[in-house]
């Protein structure tokens, strides 16, 4: 039986280029694929393999005394949903582009973050704060058109970069004396984000600890998330049995989850499609050349 893991730790790394060479004979030897990044600010990564040898890679991986506390979170898949094994040093461990003085970290995550709040806690938070709680989405619009939590604001962005011009537009500036949760796939992007807003003048922000996987584990569909959920992976999204589809074809507007890549290897742009607009057309609207699901 096959699986995949998903998982982070913040947490000051005094030689990341030692760590990434540990990883990259570990993940190979396991016949793992997926990614890897190491920084000086922790780890993070996506891996897909056998349960035994994913269950081995946590046990060696824990090994490392400041990964102890590390935790992965399993869903389904296989290592195939992946094109190959990827383990890397980087800057960041997710490229915001901020001065690198900006985000620090120590045992207990990053430093100056937004308050953690677990999903069995976040229920009460909207029911205390009523309107005046607004959830950020600290994922791109691509992945929030097919799942978000309801009356989620979705940013303008494209990727991850683009976070720190787009909170300091003046047209946020409602937003700064809200209650603000920021969330995102497994809970990464969105403890950073949460400490670029308290940066730029938000005043209330929390962070969704363990981000919407956490909550999906816990709530499915009883709860304030809707769709499903969009992964960098073969898989492209997770369904959330019972959830209604909140995605739109991109031709006739009809619910839809289906996303394809243009054949213009120029392009390669994500769309979302219903079957039958593919069937009928099967284009790139963007560049007019036909395309294909994955």
């Amino acid at each position: 039986m096959q699986k995949i893991i998903l998982y982070y730790l913040f947490t000051p790394l005094k030689d990341p280029r030692a760590i990434m060479h540990w990883q990259k004979t570990l993940t190979l030897n396991l016949s793992l694929k997926g990614r890897v990044i190491v920084s000086e600010h922790g780890i993070n990564g996506t891996l897909g393999g056998d349960v035994t040898d994913l269950k081995k890679y946590i046990k060696d991986t824990r090994s490392y005394p400041q990964f102890k506390p590390m935790v992965f979170k399993w869903s389904d898949g296989s290592k195939d949903d992946f094109p190959k094994l990827s383990v890397k040093v980087r800057p960041e461990l997710v490229t915001f582009g901020v001065s690198p003085d900006q985000i620090k970290v120590d045992s207990s995550g990053v430093v100056g973050a937004g308050k953690r709040i677990k999903p069995e806690q976040l229920h009460d938070l909207v029911r205390n704060k009523g309107n005046r709680l607004i959830f950020v989405d600290g994922r791109n619009a691509r992945e929030a058109a097919i799942g978000k939590f309801k009356n989620a604001v979705v940013l303008n962005v494209r990727h991850t970069r683009d976070f720190p011009e787009e909170i300091g537009k003046s047209e946020l500036d409602y937003l700064k004396d809200k209650t603000i949760v920021t969330y995102c796939t497994g809970g990464i992007r969105c403890e950073i984000l949460s400490k670029l807003m308290l940066d730029a003048g938000y005043k209330d922000v929390y962070q969704l600890d363990g981000g919407i996987t956490t909550y999906l584990e816990r709530f499915g569909n009883d709860g304030l998330w809707e769709g499903s959920l969009f992964v960098f992976d073969r898989r492209l999204k997770i369904g959330v049995p019972g959830n209604k589809i909140i995605g739109c074809c991109s031709y006739c507007s009809s619910p839809t989850e289906n996303y394809v890549n243009c054949t213009n290897q120029a392009c390669n742009e994500l769309i979302l499609i219903c079957d039958n607009c593919l069937n009928k057309t099967g284009v790139c609207a963007a560049c007019k050349t036909p395309s294909k699901a994955v």
